[in-house]
């Protein structure tokens, strides 16, 4: 069987993008696991596939490298904008997608007629634990700079979801921080029931943010567009930075803005298309 695919990336955070408007991709888990490896195959975070819907202009389906299925992913939804746009499947510059963890509704920009970059309405900051999920010991309206010990150290931690649990974490230096081996144990604590996607943050100024992050089923990657808008969320929770105004969260792969209200938290970033091309599965 031979596949048409585009190799796609928001800051890095890149997927193998099919499009399934009119036929569905047989076992997307097995084959996320074989084309994601970067040395034998296509290589990415994982697939994304481009569906149909009866309620939004496409759904977004995604897998992990692992071949397991994510609600949300910040940065592929605005690489199937910019497919949806420059394919000519969508002529418009609002598109909605829906995904696991509802509809999302996307701000295209364009230059020469091609789509650069979105503005990704990510819905509302869950903070409840029970929402997230986190299972802690008593009542709690919200987890922030709350205690977590792995390993004999303690850890302060701020939870929220985004469509898909996130742990944020602040420290003084991201660069030092051993990912490998620490975001498994984050990623596999007990207290997250359906594991979670690890932050960690240094505070720059009330207006930008560092952060590396470790993606539950995927391992440590350039970007995550839902982590960096629980970044900012945490920052704000814990008075580092202003709710109601964008903050630059500087990636290992870009940079995105990300703004924190009431009602929602909006994130600002490129889309790109790497390379297009046909794999035989």
């Amino acid at each position: 069987m031979v596949l048409n695919f585009t190799k796609m990336h928001g800051c890095g955070n890149d997927y193998i993008y099919f499009n399934c408007l009119k036929e569905q991709l047989e076992n997307p888990e097995e084959i996320a696991q074989k084309l994601s490896h970067r040395h034998f195959s296509v290589g990415g975070d994982g697939i994304v596939m481009i569906c149909s819907s009866s309620v939004a202009d496409a759904k977004m389906r995604m897998f992990n490298s692992d071949g397991s299925e994510g609600k949300m992913c910040g940065n592929a939804i605005r690489c199937v904008g910019k497919y949806l746009s420059d394919n000519g499947i969508v002529n418009k510059d609002t598109v909605t997608i829906e995904t696991l963890s509802g509809i999302k509704t996307l701000e295209l920009t364009k230059k020469n007629d091609k789509v650069v970059s979105a503005k990704v309405d990510m819905g509302k900051a869950e903070l409840v634990p029970e929402n997230i999920p986190v299972c802690v010991d008593g009542q709690h309206d919200k987890l922030v700079d709350y205690p977590l010990e792995i390993d004999g150290i303690e850890y302060k931690i701020t939870c929220v979801s985004m469509g898909n649990p996130h742990c944020v974490v602040f420290c003084d230096d991201v660069s030092k921080i051993d990912l490998e081996k620490l975001g498994p144990k984050f990623e596999n604590n007990s207290i997250f029931p359906d594991k979670v996607n690890t932050e960690f943050v240094s505070i720059v100024n009330r207006d930008k943010i560092k952060m590396r992050v470790w993606e539950r089923g995927s391992g440590e990657t350039m970007a995550c567009g839902t982590g960096a808008c629980a970044a900012v969320v945490a920052a704000v929770e814990n008075g580092f930075c202003n709710r109601d105004q964008y903050v630059s969260v500087e990636l290992l792969g870009g940079e995105l803005n990300i703004c924190y209200t009431k009602e929602t938290v909006y994130m600002i970033g490129e889309a790109a298309v790497a390379f297009k091309g046909e794999v035989e599965i």
